[in-house]
C-alpha cells in the first residue's frame, strides 16, 4: 500500500514538473517571437531616422536668378532655383558628359531647389556669394549606402547604374558625402519622394483624432458608467444594456469604420477624412472599454465610504460626486488611456471614413484633412519602391513608443493613486 502510494506521488510530481516546463517553453516560445518581431522592425527601421547628403558648392548668382536683395518674397518664389542647382552641379563637374547630366541630377533630392529658395527668402544677404551646403541625396543614393538595396548585381536591376555608383564612389572618397539625423522624418507630412516623406501629418491628425475621441468618449463613458452602476433598477432592461456594452466591446472595429460610413458621413454629411469624424468613430470604440473600466472601479469602493457620507448628511449625488468617483478615477484614468491607446492603433475604421488620402500638409484642426499613424503606415506598406520599406518600419517603431508611453502612464497613474482597502 506504501509503495502504491509512493508511486503515485512520484507520478504527480513528475506530471506537475512537466506541466511547469511546459508554461516555460510557451513563455519562452511566446517571447522569443516577440523579441524576433521587434528586432526585425528596429533593424530595418532605425536607418530612417538618417538621411545620406553631398557637400555642394552653390553659386548663389541674382542675375541668373532674375533678383536682388530687395526682391519680393512673391519674386524670389518664381525665381529658377532648380535651373541654379543644375547649372552649379554641371560646372562643378565638368568631366560628365552632356548625355549623362541627368542621371548626375537624379543623384539628388527633389527639394534642393526649394531647399536654395528657402534660404534666399531667410536671407537676401547671401545672393551674390558662393556657399559650401549640404544638399539631400535621392532616395536611391540613400538605400545603396545603407545597405538596403545591394550594389553587386547587374545594372538593370540595380537602382544605381554603374555611371552613378562610380559618381558615388568618387564623392564618398574626396569626403563629399556625410550622415544627418533626418528631421523631416518628424516635420513633414506625405510625398511621392520617400527621401521627403515624414510622420509630421500623421502625428498632428492623430493627435487630433484623439483629442475628438477623448472629449466625447471620457465624459459619456463616466456618466454612463455612473448612472448603471448607482442608479440604474437592476431589472431586464438594464441587464441587456449591459449585454450590450460587453458585445460591443469585441464587434470588429471595421463595422465601427461601416456605422462611421453609414450614418456620420452619408446621414449627416461630415466632412470627409478628418480627424473630427475620425474621433466620433473611435470614441464609439473607445466607450465600451471606459463604461466597463469605470463600473469595475466604482465597484472596488468599499460600501463603507458611501454609507459613511450618507450618515454624515450628503445627498447620494453628493456621495458619488465627492466621495465615490475620486477614488474610483484612478481606474477609470487607466481604462481611459488603454481605450486610447487601442484606438491610436486602429487602421479599419479609419479607412472606411476616407482617412487614407494623400495629404502633403500637416492639419491644424480636426476638420482638416488628415491621416493618420497605422493608416500612413498601411499607405507606405503598399507602396512599391523601395525607399518606403525602411519608412513603414519606422512608422511602426513611433506607433509602438507611442502605445508603450501611453501604457506606462496608465500603469504610473495606477500606482500613484491606487488605494488597497
Amino acid at each position: 500500500m506504501a509503495g502504491s502510494n509512493s508511486s503515485f506521488l512520484k507520478g504527480r510530481y513528475s506530471a506537475e514538473k512537466r506541466f511547469k516546463l511546459y508554461g516555460v517553453f510557451a513563455v519562452s516560445l511566446a517571447l522569443g517571437a516577440v523579441i524576433f518581431l521587434l528586432f526585425t522592425i528596429f533593424s530595418t527601421g532605425y536607418s530612417a531616422f538618417w538621411r545620406t547628403e553631398f557637400q555642394v558648392e552653390i553659386q548663389f548668382n541674382g542675375d541668373y536668378l532674375g533678383i536682388t536683395q530687395e526682391s519680393s518674397d512673391q519674386e524670389v518664389r518664381e525665381a529658377n532655383f532648380l535651373g541654379l542647382f543644375r547649372k552649379n552641379l554641371a560646372e562643378q563637374n565638368n568631366d560628365v558628359p552632356r548625355r549623362e547630366l541627368r542621371k548626375l541630377f537624379a543623384m539628388f533630392s527633389e527639394s534642393a531647389a526649394d531647399d536654395l529658395r528657402e534660404m534666399v527668402i531667410t536671407n537676401r544677404s547671401i545672393l551674390g556669394t558662393t556657399q559650401k551646403l549640404k544638399v539631400l541625396a535621392s532616395s536611391s543614393v540613400d538605400m545603396i549606402v545603407k545597405g538596403q538595396a545591394p550594389r553587386e548585381i547587374e545594372e538593370k536591376r540595380r537602382v544605381l547604374n554603374d555611371f552613378q555608383l562610380g559618381l558615388l564612389d568618387r564623392w564618398t572618397a574626396e569626403g563629399r558625402r556625410s550622415s544627418s539625423f533626418n528631421h523631416r522624418f518628424f516635420t513633414n507630412g506625405d510625398s511621392r519622394s520617400p527621401e521627403l516623406a515624414g510622420l509630421g501629418g500623421a502625428i498632428a491628425g492623430s493627435f487630433w483624432t484623439l483629442m475628438v475621441c477623448l472629449i466625447l468618449s471620457f465624459p459619456m463613458g463616466v456618466a454612463a458608467a455612473i448612472y448603471l452602476e448607482e442608479y440604474a433598477p437592476k431589472n431586464r432592461l438594464t441587464e441587456i444594456i449591459e449585454v450590450n456594452i460587453n458585445n460591443l466591446a469585441a464587434v470588429p472595429s471595421i463595422i465601427f469604420g461601416l456605422l462611421g460610413l453609414a450614418v456620420i458621413l452619408n446621414f449627416f454629411g461630415l466632412p470627409r477624412s478628418t480627424p473630427l469624424v475620425g474621433g466620433i468613430v473611435l470614441s464609439l470604440m473607445t466607450l465600451p472599454t471606459i463604461i466597463i473600466a469605470c463600473r469595475a472601479s466604482l465597484k472596488a469602493v468599499p460600501p463603507s465610504i458611501r454609507e459613511g457620507a450618507l450618515a454624515m448628511g450628503a445627498s447620494k449625488m453628493q456621495t458619488i460626486l465627492h466621495h465615490v468617483l475620486p477614488l474610483a478615477m484612478p481606474g477609470t484614468l487607466t481604462g481611459t488611456i488603454i481605450g486610447l491607446a487601442q484606438a491610436l492603433g486602429e487602421t479599419a475604421p479609419l479607412l472606411m471614413i476616407g482617412m487614407f488620402a494623400f495629404v502633403v500638409d500637416i492639419p491644424a484642426g480636426p476638420l482638416e484633412s488628415a491621416t493618420a499613424l497605422p493608416v500612413q503606415v498601411y499607405l507606405w506598406a503598399e507602396s512599391s519602391e523601395r525607399g518606403y520599406v525602411e519608412l513603414t518600419a519606422a512608422g511602426i517603431m513611433m506607433i509602438l513608443i507611442f502605445m508603450a508611453l501611453m501604457n506606462s502612464f496608465a500603469i504610473i497613474l495606477r500606482k500613484k493613486f491606487e488605494r488597497r482597502w
